[in-house]
């Protein structure tokens, strides 16, 4: 019998000086029993450095075809945004930068990340649409202690760094810009 995912109901109020964008969203997570509490919130935090009204989570881990974990698709299927978790390979950033307009990878996971970078980096480096933000071992590892069921987070952004915050704790993530 396979294991179902489990569901993180998120009340996110986000406010992004950098980008004057001020929004409460409500949002539904859902955890494939494979990925850990650190992945699920670096997947909160990319929304929250790019939340907009068509920014959507896909199934993700879950889906068997070639979609991106959390997109932003315009009503024409155009894909604006596409955006992926952990250290891709070169093969399937590729993909996903001839199929958007831009592409994002959020990196984490502390020393593998530069040796990744240092293996990758030059194969990369002709993606023109592709940003690659490394997220600190010390951020993730913080972000997985604010997991609860029922979450209620504040999102603030300014000058490139975001603090993440519940009624008892706050974050400082400060992403490192590879690419």
């Amino acid at each position: 019998m396979a294991l179902k995912a489990t569901v993180f109901k998120v009340q996110l109020q986000i406010a992004d000086m950098d980008r004057h964008y001020y929004a409460d969203h409500s949002l539904t997570l859902a955890q494939h029993p494979s990925e850990n509490d650190e992945r699920m919130m670096v997947r909160l935090l990319a929304f929250a450095i790019n939340a907009n009204d068509s920014l959507q989570f896909t199934k993700g881990l879950s889906s068997e075809s070639e979609q991106a974990e959390l997109w932003d698709l315009a009503l024409d299927g155009t894909i604006n945004l596409w955006i992926e978790f952990g250290q891709a390979d070169e093969k399937w950033l590729r993909k996903a930068c001839n199929k958007a307009l831009q592409v994002q990878l959020f990196c984490y996971g502390g020393r593998v990340v530069p040796i990744w970078w240092k293996n990758n980096s030059a194969a990369l480096a002709r993606y023109q649409n592709l940003t690659i933000l490394d997220i600190p071992e010390n951020a993730v590892t913080a972000m997985a202690a604010l997991v609860n069921r029922n979450m209620s987070l504040q999102c603030n952004i300014s000058e490139g760094q975001i603090w993440l915050s519940d009624a008892n704790q706050s974050v400082l993530i400060e992403p490192i810009k590879l690419k």
